[in-house]
């Protein structure tokens, strides 16, 4: 979005500019810009994120984080590891690829965080299943696989008699940290941030309040929404070296603090970054065909619910089973799986049906 307005300067990665621009920039300083008004600005947006984040992350210090390696945690950790020790969980799936653990290991020893490792198999997670689904009250697949993780790490947490866990949530849907935002005008941007902002929700506050703990989110804090929410969308997601970067100014507000590996991660969800997004092709191996194919025309039948996948009806029978039957309705629901669904929802929180 400020692909002909910003640059940035020593240590900092240059915008993309048209070429006639670069002959005539000056020699760089921290944040440099085309017009005057702009650099005033882009500087006070770093100084009062570093201010902002620092005093959030004051407010709600935690004995523990659950520590991913990217870019959102990694700043909370950094931060809070200057108050105090703190201890960090690591959660990867056993057998499948976790670039989460080099990236975390990585902070770790960056900020001589106290890191726990643990490497969770399919019993363990089929263990914590119910208990997940019992507590966010969905089946969506996307759902669980990411926080099904960050509930058997905040189980490894309780064990060791920990109480409170910061987390890097927040980050992404207020400064623009996802990929579908990327390719937007700065106005579209602004507005589709906003409908993030009503409908954002995260699974780690009650997950945690299900195990006696407290999960704090530190960008969530009140100046750091109010500067979100004020900040041109300009900053937020910039073209540099011919890719685009989501956060860019939190990247920037960072940069000399992180390891350049975890400023400039590439944003991956939590499935992702612990492995458990291979969980499809699990399930697709546990569940005989003709099993799926019955079941899911059944399910049909019985309760008006569309199973997509081996995945999804593995999760909806745990769904069932804690739940019981679907509720009354009394607004609009969702019409693969009949559950309530916000009236402006473009796809369904319980069953993770996209577009609705």
């Amino acid at each position: 979005m400020v692909d002909s307005n910003v640059w940035a300067g020593t240590n900092l990665r240059r915008a993309k500019l048209p070429a006639p621009l670069y002959r005539n920039l000056p020699p760089a300083i921290d944040v440099l810009s085309v017009s005057p008004q702009a650099l005033t600005t882009s500087a006070e947006l770093i100084r009062e994120l570093r201010l902002s984040l620092e005093s959030a992350v004051q407010r709600n210090m935690a004995e523990a984080i659950l520590l991913s390696g990217g870019l959102d945690t990694s700043i909370v950790a950094a931060l809070a590891v200057k108050r105090g020790p703190l201890k960090a969980y690591t959660i990867a799936l056993e057998g499948a690829p976790a670039p989460d653990i080099e990236y975390a290991r990585l902070v770790a020893q960056r900020f001589g965080l106290n890191q726990k490792l643990h490497i969770f198999n399919m019993d363990e997670l089929l263990k914590n299943l119910p208990e997940v689904v019992k507590t966010l009250k969905v089946f969506d697949p996307m759902e669980i696989r990411n926080s099904a993780a960050v509930y058997i790490g905040m189980k490894e947490a309780e064990k060791d008699g920990l109480s409170t866990l910061l987390t890097g949530d927040a980050c992404d849907e207020l400064f623009a940290g996802y990929s579908f935002l990327f390719n937007l005008e700065p106005l579209a941007l602004k507005t589709s941030l906003q409908k993030l902002w009503k409908a954002m929700s995260f699974s780690a506050v009650p997950m945690a309040q299900s195990l006696g703990m407290v999960a704090k989110i530190p960008f969530l804090e009140p100046e750091v929404k109010k500067l979100a929410s004020e900040m041109d969308p300009s900053f937020l997601v910039v073209e540099e070296n011919g890719q685009k970067w989501g956060k860019w100014i939190v990247r920037k507000a960072f940069e000399e603090m992180l390891p350049s590996q975890i400023t400039w991660r590439v944003k991956t969800p939590i499935e992702y970054g612990c492995g458990t997004t291979t969980l499809p092709q699990v399930f697709d191996k546990r569940i005989p065909d003709e099993e799926f194919h019955e079941k899911q025309k059944r399910i049909k039948e019985k309760d008006g619910v569309t199973i997509r996948d081996k995945e999804h009806l593995a999760y909806y029978q745990i769904f069932r089973t804690v739940l019981g039957a679907r509720p009354k309705t009394t607004g609009r629901t969702c019409p693969q799986c009949q559950y309530e669904a916000r009236e402006d929802a473009t796809f369904c929180r319980t069953c993770g049906a996209y577009p609705i």
